[in-house]
């Protein structure tokens, strides 16, 4: 789903940053999966967010598998090559702006840090196929596809999601989706305002 834009509910991802940081806290291997990434805002925002608050050496032991079913064929480019146009960039904040884009060779475009860039990689999937592309994740992000599929399949798809994710990690989802009945007992909600679940068990 290509609708989002960078620091889109920045509230939430507060929320999700100053959770899963003590819960990463000393790892040399920090995975998360951003299922639904369109072309890069959303996982992009949370590296940056994440880059503000982790030491250098430890930001670098982060990736972030950046997934969607992506039908253009062209979310993976812009995702590698970090470069966006300056009305997709004009909802982020000043400082931040100016401290992770630079202006890129092609006027009107802007190209994120490298560092922050590195910490992506973006893969072609389909949620639906049931099918994750890892496992054992500290964090799995899904806030833009979940509202589009039917109550059978939300179940099916998160179930996916808590085997996908290491002992106690983070599953965050859209404001509008509530955690299905038939999975009580495996999330338990972090906080009040959010849908901010640690898996249980």
């Amino acid at each position: 789903m290509a609708f989002t834009f960078f620091f889109r509910d920045q509230h939430t991802l507060e929320h999700v940053v100053n959770h899963f940081l003590p819960y990463v806290s000393g790892r040399s291997r920090i995975t998360v999966w951003d299922a639904g990434c369109a072309m890069g805002p959303e996982p992009y925002t949370l590296a940056i967010m994440l880059a503000e608050r982790m030491n250098r050496f430890s930001f670098r032991n982060l990736r972030i598998d950046a997934t969607d079913i992506d039908e253009t064929d062209t979310f993976g480019k812009i995702i590698d090559e970090g470069i966006y146009r300056d009305e997709e960039i004009k909802r982020i904040p000043a400082d931040i702006l100016a401290k992770y884009f630079k202006p890129a060779s092609t006027a009107g475009l802007f190209k994120i840090d490298d560092l922050v860039r590195e910490r992506l990689k973006f893969r072609k999937h389909n949620l639906l196929s049931l099918q994750s592309p890892g496992n054992g994740y500290s964090l799995i992000v899904c806030k833009n596809v979940l509202l589009h599929f039917q109550h059978s399949e939300r179940v099916a798809v998160i179930k996916m999601f808590y085997d996908s994710l290491a002992p106690e990690g983070f599953l965050v989802m859209e404001q509008t989706q509530k955690m299905p009945d038939e999975h009580s007992g495996k999330f338990e909600q972090v906080v009040c305002d959010a849908q901010l679940y640690r898996k249980i068990g």
